[in-house]
């Protein structure tokens, strides 16, 4: 996929999972999860390349101009889209899907200091709260939702939200079920 269909599905995400997105000239110029996005693009690609001083640098900048923090090795797929971003950091070894949200204060980071895959895998169509700290060489399935502020130290099965600290996995309402008793959720 060239740079410049990357890009448009990078807006057409913003477009698509928030509703105060009024057109996409204003997200380009104005959204700094999708700023930091394209950074991200930019400095994994110099990365792949083994131009890591450079892709670091970059990556920096990035961090600098948008208060988002996504390390170069990083495998991000299609349509991400970070919302508010602040505070995001995502790990050198977190691999996320295609169609992700992810909301301001997001951690995706390792519980240790040994090489090798220490960041988590997020699966397509995830949703991860506001604040929600991912941690570890865990796997977010599909379609998985994690909860504001949740501590995620296990793997969440496709479909599940995982709230709670630790975090608990609930399998998600349907629209045709009743709902969940929020005391469950506790």
């Amino acid at each position: 996929m060239g740079i410049l269909a990357r890009m448009r599905g990078d807006l057409a995400a913003a477009m698509d999972n928030d509703p105060a997105a009024r057109n996409r000239l204003e997200v380009a110029l104005t959204y700094s999860g999708v700023h930091a996005v394209w950074g991200y693009r930019l400095a994994h690609s110099l990365w792949k390349h083994n131009a890591k001083f450079a892709a670091r640098v970059v990556s920096q900048g990035a961090r600098f101009l948008s208060g988002i923090e996504i390390h170069p090795g990083a495998t991000l797929g299609e349509r991400l889209f970070i919302d508010h971003g602040m505070g995001v950091v995502i790990g050198e070894t977190a691999e996320v899907g295609d169609d992700v949200v992810i909301y301001h204060g997001t951690t995706l980071g390792g519980t240790s200091r040994n090489g090798g895959k220490r960041h988590p895998t997020v699966g397509n169509r995830v949703v991860i709260g506001s604040g929600a700290k991912v941690l570890g060489p865990i796997t977010v399935g599909d379609d998985a939702q994690i909860g504001a502020n949740a501590v995620v130290v296990k793997d969440v099965p496709a479909g599940n939200t995982a709230v709670g600290v630790p975090a608990k996995n609930r399998p998600q309402s349907k629209p045709d079920d009743p709902l969940i008793d929020p005391a469950l959720w506790i």
